[in-house]
């Protein structure tokens, strides 16, 4: 089949923020697992394509980092010199520069931007037990910090599994049952999924102090016919 005699379909949502209200840019996409073509008379035909496999997911993640580098590139954000990469100085003077790259960088490593404890990492409360290796995904692909997930999928019939789906793309940051206030007038977000090291909670405050008290131990600087196919892209790394 040419590509100019069949069409697909998607929904892309970009996501500026991870679960732990953290700056990380990534694309959510609902796409059609297969293309539609015109019948002999004339009427839309669906036409599914195989399952991917890890080795199609790694290779697609491939040519992504590929293209996405050389367009930042081009752009000016990217300096590739002599076979090393890295981030361009535009307008490095400027206010804007000025107020928010540290800002951004604080957000994106987790780390507090103002107050006292500038600079420190968040308060981190440990509620699970350490995993002593990394969750390995099926259909999940990782290289180089760039990541890209298929792994999720609803029949073309399920219209409450597609729901469920079309409404974790769109999500909001922050789910306000994930969020709450402690004696200390710090706020208190629960992480969606543990991490690696078993912290399950984030402590955030105006007035960041050494430890607290919540259900546990915060520890300052330290973590102790189918209709879709939805992809998560992560697209820097």
């Amino acid at each position: 089949m040419k590509a100019d005699e069949a069409d697909s379909g998607a929904v892309t949502l970009i996501q500026r923020f991870g679960s732990a209200a953290n700056l990380n840019i990534h694309l959510h996409c609902l796409v059609l697992d297969g293309v539609y073509r015109r019948g002999i008379d004339g009427a839309p035909e669906f036409v599914e394509v195989p399952e991917p496999t890890d080795e199609a997911l790694q290779t697609a993640l491939h040519k992504i980092i590929i293209r996405m580098m050389k367009l930042l590139t081009r752009q000016g954000v990217l300096v590739d010199e002599e076979g090393s990469t890295y981030m361009a100085d535009n307008g490095g003077d400027s206010d804007e520069a000025r107020v928010l790259r540290p800002l951004q960088a604080a957000a994106c490593t987790y780390r507090i931007a103002f107050g006292p404890r500038a600079g420190q990492k968040v308060l981190t409360l440990q509620g699970a037990m350490p995993r002593e290796t990394a969750f390995k995904q099926t259909l999940c692909a990782d290289i180089a910090g760039f990541s890209l997930h298929a792994a999720v999928r609803c029949g073309a019939d399920d219209r409450q599994a597609l729901e469920q789906l079309c409404r974790y793309i769109t999500r909001p940051a922050l789910a306000n049952e994930r969020v709450q206030t402690n004696a200390a007038g710090q706020v208190v977000l629960k992480l969606k999924t543990a991490w690696r090291d078993g912290t399950t909670h984030l402590g955030i405050g105006p007035q960041e102090s050494t430890h607290i008290h919540i259900n546990g131990r915060f520890v300052a600087g330290k973590s102790t016919g189918s209709m879709a196919a939805v992809g998560r892209q992560h697209l820097f790394g």
